[in-house]
């Protein structure tokens, strides 16, 4: 940050992302929960509000100045579903869970209001150039994003119907519920380029992440034991949300990654499907589906609940899932992906970017050996076959929504989207997998990257 600011312009915001306080060797001190205080980040960047997001999204980390922009003081509420962390005397430390995040996201968000039309129109355009390639490069030819507003749809739509979106996206809108029955007619009217871009479903979120202690739990946290994590948005009004997406035919798919989460999400699936018997088909999804109680795992195959999972996540949180939940917890329910294919749950793949990187190739391999940077394999019964793991990132992800008719497998008269790779992932050794390199991305029979 002492270099960031010397770049930075007196006044400037500085933004990053990415640090996660369970994968530093030590902790700061002082910290709070193990959290770190602002204090050596008001240092660095006196002159500078500071805003850095925590690796999962939901947390983030401000310095004084950018907490002095947010008008936060000792006497600060925070709104529901989220916690300002304090120390001793009751005063914030710089750091904010969950819904708490938007206090100084919004004063970011209100210094960029001056720019014109046409700087943002830019730096959105090299945005999504910047992305598309990013996901080119590493063999992504169809993104699934969970969860944008109607006015990015607009934009984006616009790219791909000038020819300037390559990469395929299926999207799903996320917004309150007054906005989206606002707006959902008229995005649905124009709703998609056919085969390049779809708006396909609604995105809300239960709860939280289980590195912020924000996972939704049945049980308290093993080293939070005052804990059970944070309800984010409410039951009442999620179902609100699940009439909106029946009524216009759009899949729900709900963030849900603690037990508690996932099921008052299935609870919920299960009560809308009921009130509906006569259609089967609407592939509903609960985006992580990280800790499930043992009950909840068959539920998913007999509601027809698509499980979209990050095989990533599983190797990358390793080292603090067994201090959150316990190893009983963590061994029953911890990314439960063999139990969940066992009883015949559609299980889709990803790497929920920009959580994790944009890495498909690390992804299978953590799906098939679940085998983190440092130790043992995590309870390794859990680990997909090759076949599993491959079929979750391509054909069962063109099921999830709705696009199996073409794409999802290589055949005659499907897309020509094609990645050919350095080493075949059915046969190359184990432990060589990571050692696996994209040579060419090709999209519609055309190459968009080439080693």
């Amino acid at each position: 940050m002492r270099q960031a600011a010397v770049r930075a312009k007196p006044g400037e915001w500085i933004v990053g992302r990415g640090w996660h306080q369970s994968k530093w060797k030590q902790q700061p001190q002082p910290n709070y929960q193990g959290y770190p205080s602002h204090h050596l980040l008001s240092k660095a960047a006196p002159q500078n509000p500071v805003l850095l997001v925590h690796r999962s999204g939901h947390m983030n980390l401000a310095n004084q100045r950018a907490m002095q922009l947010a008008g936060v003081t000792p006497s600060t509420k925070p709104p529901a579903g989220g916690e300002i962390l304090t120390d001793e005397q009751g005063v914030p430390i710089g750091v904010f869970r969950e819904t708490a995040q938007s206090m100084v996201t919004h004063a970011w968000s209100k210094s960029l209001e001056n720019r014109s039309s046409a700087e943002k129109e830019a730096e959105f355009v090299r945005q999504v150039e910047l992305a598309q390639q990013a996901c080119f490069s590493h063999g992504v030819t169809s993104f699934q994003d969970a969860g944008i507003s109607p006015a990015q749809v607009d934009n984006l739509r616009s790219l791909a119907e000038q020819g300037r979106l390559t990469l395929r996206m299926w999207i799903m809108l996320k917004d309150s519920n007054q906005e989206l029955e606002r707006c959902i007619p008229a995005l649905l009217q124009q709703n998609s380029v056919p085969g390049k871009f779809t708006v396909g479903g609604i995105k809300q979120m239960i709860d939280g992440a289980l590195g912020a202690h924000g996972a939704w739990l049945l049980e308290p946290y093993a080293d939070m034991p005052e804990s059970k994590g944070l309800n984010l948005t409410s039951v009442e009004y999620l179902t609100k949300t699940a009439e909106i997406a029946w009524k216009h035919r759009l899949q729900l798919c709900v963030h849900a990654i603690g037990d508690r989460a996932n099921r008052e999400t299935l609870d919920l699936f299960e009560r809308v499907f009921h009130a509906h018997p006569g259609e089967k088909d609407r592939r509903w999804r609960i985006e992580h589906a990280q800790h499930l109680h043992p009950n909840d795992i068959p539920r998913f195959a007999q509601l027809g609940v698509i499980a979209s999972m990050q095989a990533v996540h599983c190797t990358s949180d390793s080292p603090f899932v067994v201090t959150r939940l316990g190893t009983a917890r963590a061994k029953q329910g911890a990314y439960a992906w063999q139990s969940l294919l066992q009883s015949g749950a559609v299980l889709v793949n990803g790497t929920d970017a920009p959580v994790e990187a944009i890495d498909p190739l690390a992804s299978f391999f953590a799906a098939v050996a679940r085998q983190p940077s440092q130790g043992s394999p995590f309870f390794p019964e859990q680990c997909m076959t090759r076949p599993q793991a491959l079929a979750s990132y391509t054909s069962a992800a063109a099921y999830a929504a709705f696009e199996e008719d073409f794409k999802g497998s290589l055949v005659p008269g499907k897309l020509a989207d094609i990645v050919i790779l350095s080493q075949n992932l059915l046969r190359v050794p184990t432990d060589q997998l990571p050692q696996t390199e994209v040579i060419y991305t090709i999209v519609g029979g055309k190459i968009v990257f080439r080693k």
